[in-house]
C-alpha cells in the first residue's frame, strides 16, 4: 500500500507538467484564430479590388492598418505580460480582435474598414508575445524550439485556412461576411484561452516582487542596454528582412500568379494555401532542427535567409513567369519565408535577460512591425508604378542579402 501511495504521489507531482501540451495547443489555436482574417487578406485581393475598386497600394494599406497599432502596442503588451497573467492579457486582446472584425462587417466603405482593422491590430498586439511567453514558460530549452515552432505555426496555419475558406465566403455572401467569419473564429480563440490557460506550477514569484521594487530609471537603463546587445542587433536585422519577405509572399502571391503566370484566381488562392501550409511545416521542422543544431538557433535563421534570396532570384527570371516554376517557388518561399519565425522566436526568448522575456518579445516584434506596416503598401506602389512584380521581388532580395551579410559576420565573431 505504501509503495502504491508513493507511486500515485509521484505521478501527481509529474502531472502538472503534462499540461504543457494543452497550453501549446490552445496558444497555437488562439494565434491562428486571432490572425485568421488578416492572414487571408492576400487571398481576398481580387475580391476586395473588385468590390471596393482598390489599387494594389490601397490593398496593401489594409494589411498595414491591422499592423500599425502594434508598433507601440507590442511594447505595452510586453510590459503587461511581465506583470500580469497571460490568461487575461491574451484572452482580452483576442476578444478585442473579434469585436473589431464584427464592427468592420458594418463598415460603409474603405475608410471605415481601415479604421476597424486599426482596432484589430490593437487587440492582436497581446496575442503574439503573450502566446510565445506562455509556451516559453512551460517548456525547457531541450523542447522549446520544437514547441515554439508548433505555436508559431498557428499564424501560417490560420492564414492557410483563411485563404481556403474566405474566398468561398466572399463569392457566396460578399466581403462583409468574411469579417464576420473572422470575428467568430477570433472569439473562439479568446474564449478557449481564457477558459483553459493556466500558469506553470513553479512561478518565480520572488522575481515579480523584485521587478516591482526596481526604480523606473533602472528599468529604463536595463531596456536601453538590451538595444546595444549584439544578439538584439541580429534579431532586429534578420526579423525585419524576413518579415518583409513574409508580407510580400502573403500579399503578392495570388496577384503574381494571376497577372504574370495567367493562373486563375481560384487556383492561385490554392497555391497560396499550399505556400502557407509549407510555412506551417517550416516553422515546426526548422524550430525542431534548431533544438539539435550544434551551431545554435541563429544558424537556422541564416539558412532561411539564403534560401529566401535564392527563391526570390528565380521569380525575377523568365522561368519565374511559368505557372509550374512560380508555384514551386512560392511553396519554397512559404517553407523558409514563413518557417524562420519558429527558431527566431526561440532565439529571442533565450537571449532575453532574466525576468524580461515579455519585454524582449514585445521589443523584437514591435521592430518587425515597422516592416509589416511599411512593406505591403510599398510593394503595392512599386507594382502600380512599374507595372511589374520584378522591382518588388528585387527590393525584398536586397533587404535580405544586406541583413544576411551583416548578421552572418556578427554571428561568426560571436562564435
Amino acid at each position: 500500500m505504501t509503495q502504491q501511495t508513493a507511486g500515485r504521489a509521484g505521478s501527481q507531482a509529474r502531472d502538472p507538467w503534462r499540461y504543457r501540451w494543452i497550453v501549446l495547443g490552445i496558444a497555437t489555436f488562439t494565434q491562428a484564430a486571432s490572425g485568421f482574417f488578416v492572414g487571408g487578406i492576400g487571398a481576398l485581393g481580387v475580391h476586395l479590388q473588385r468590390a471596393l475598386d482598390l489599387s494594389l497600394a490601397q490593398l496593401g494599406l489594409l494589411v498595414s492598418a491591422a499592423q500599425l497599432v502594434p508598433l507601440a502596442g507590442l511594447l505595452a503588451a510586453g510590459e503587461l505580460l511581465d506583470r500580469y497573467s497571460e490568461r487575461w492579457v491574451v484572452g482580452i486582446g483576442a476578444g478585442v480582435v473579434a469585436l473589431a472584425l464584427g464592427a468592420g462587417s458594418l463598415a460603409p466603405g474603405y475608410a471605415a474598414l481601415l479604421g476597424a482593422l486599426l482596432v484589430v491590430g490593437a487587440g492582436y498586439s497581446t496575442v503574439q508575445p503573450g502566446g510565445s511567453r506562455s509556451v516559453a514558460s512551460w517548456f525547457d530549452v531541450s523542447q522549446r524550439g520544437f514547441a515554439m515552432g508548433i505555436r508559431q505555426a498557428g499564424l501560417p496555419l490560420g492564414a492557410a485556412l483563411a485563404s481556403a475558406v474566405l474566398p468561398l465566403v466572399a463569392e457566396e455572401f460578399g466581403w462583409r461576411a468574411t469579417l464576420l467569419t473572422g470575428g467568430f473564429v477570433a472569439l473562439l480563440g479568446a474564449v478557449l484561452f481564457m477558459g483553459c490557460y493556466r500558469p506553470p506550477p513553479a512561478l518565480p514569484a520572488s522575481q515579480q516582487v523584485k521587478k516591482a521594487s526596481d526604480p523606473l530609471a533602472a528599468q529604463l537603463r536595463a531596456r536601453l542596454r538590451m538595444l546595444r546587445e549584439p544578439s538584439t542587433v541580429k534579431i532586429m536585422l534578420s526579423g525585419t528582412s524576413l518579415i518583409s519577405v513574409q508580407c510580400g509572399v502573403g500579399i503578392l502571391t495570388v496577384l503574381h500568379l494571376h497577372q504574370v503566370s495567367s493562373v486563375g484566381a481560384g487556383q492561385a488562392a490554392l497555391i497560396l494555401v499550399a505556400s502557407q501550409g509549407a510555412g506551417v511545416a517550416g516553422r515546426i521542422c526548422l524550430a525542431a532542427w534548431s533544438d539539435r543544431s550544434r551551431s545554435g538557433r541563429y544558424a537556422i535563421v541564416l539558412v532561411c535567409m539564403v534560401a529566401v534570396i535564392a527563391g526570390l532570384a528565380v521569380l525575377m527570371t523568365p522561368a519565374g513567369r511559368t505557372p509550374v516554376v512560380a508555384s514551386g517557388v512560392f511553396v519554397w518561399l512559404g517553407f523558409f519565408g514563413f518557417g524562420w519565425y519558429g527558431p527566431w522566436v526561440a532565439y529571442v526568448t533565450e537571449a532575453a535577460p532574466p525576468g524580461k522575456t515579455g519585454f524582449a518579445l514585445g521589443l523584437a516584434m514591435s521592430i518587425n512591425q515597422f516592416a509589416i506596416v511599411t512593406v505591403p503598401p510599398t510593394l503595392g506602389l512599386l507594382v502600380d508604378l512599374t507595372g511589374s512584380f520584378t522591382p518588388a521581388w528585387a527590393l525584398l532580395s536586397l533587404l535580405t542579402a544586406a541583413a544576411l551579410a551583416v548578421t552572418a559576420n556578427a554571428e561568426r565573431r560571436t562564435r
